[in-house]
């Protein structure tokens, strides 16, 4: 059983929701990453979702652009994300984590060496947002070799064949971006996508996590509802963006996921 599969059952087991925070590698330092990670855990994170600065991040507003913008200044690139991914695992071994980011530096590294330098580093799934499942059967081959997970991207616009495609083909989790548009913006609307995280849980043999918009403890409440969980991303890395140096980075890591934590298992 995979690191992913493992917390998922966990979580189920236990009656919990998943609580899925993303940081952008590199920002707000080099040193910040791996301490600012290890602070997410201990504040209640179940997966993390660390971001491969890219150059063009079209699916992001302009808060993780900015980080993204940062990070590539300090020279975070591919190498140094895995070297992170390596330092964590040195602590903890059981906490899986996600790479987010694009295809392009997947392609420049080619899929198959990808997969494994990512597998040895001790990541356990990839989330690229610009590749469409139509297009995905090779590097999804690539991945399955090493036991990594390509998580797929569903959206409001996403027609029932598509869904049912997803569904299909889903590995990890599936992730729900709760409207059209870029990360950050304010359109968190939890009863509009009730009805499709219900249609998708209802399908999906993995489970459904719902992010984009998702700001603080109330929203993560309301659209935990439907979902198996949450991912929260640009409001924490704009919490994490004015921090000076990987201690402080990390107290406002751990400060700003502890009160959506306590209200998730309120709830």
């Amino acid at each position: 059983m995979t690191r992913l599969d493992a917390t998922f059952a966990a979580l189920r087991a236990a009656g919990r929701k998943a609580l899925v925070p993303f940081v952008t590698a590199g920002d707000p330092a080099l040193e910040a990453t791996v301490p600012v990670l290890h602070a997410l855990v201990a504040a209640g994170a179940d997966v993390l979702e660390l971001g491969v600065p890219f150059s063009d991040p079209m699916a992001d507003g302009p808060v993780i652009q900015r980080s993204s913008e940062r990070a590539l200044a300090r020279g975070a690139g591919l190498a140094y994300v895995l070297d992170c991914v390596r330092a964590f695992r040195t602590r903890d071994p059981a906490t899986p984590v996600v790479l987010m980011g694009y295809l392009n530096p997947v392609e420049i590294r080619g899929a198959a060496r990808f997969a494994q330098d990512a597998a040895a580093a001790g990541v356990d799934g990839v989330l690229l947002v610009d590749l469409p499942p139509e297009e995905a059967g090779a590097l999804r081959e690539a991945f399955a070799a090493h036991e990594l997970a390509l998580i797929l991207l569903a959206a409001p616009t996403t027609s029932d064949a598509r869904r049912q495609r997803l569904c299909a083909e889903g590995q990890g989790y599936l992730y729900y971006v709760s409207y059209a548009g870029v990360t950050g913006a304010d359109r968190l609307d939890p009863g509009a996508a009730a009805a499709r995280l219900r249609a998708l849980r209802a399908d999906s043999p993995v489970p459904v996590v719902a992010g984009f918009g998702i700001k603080d403890a109330a929203g993560a409440v309301a659209m935990a509802a439907d979902a198996d969980g949450v991912v929260v991303g640009s409001a924490l890395v704009a919490a994490l963006a004015a921090a000076d140096g990987p201690v402080q980075a990390a107290g406002a890591a751990g400060a700003f996921l502890a009160p959506l934590r306590a209200a998730l298992d309120a709830a």
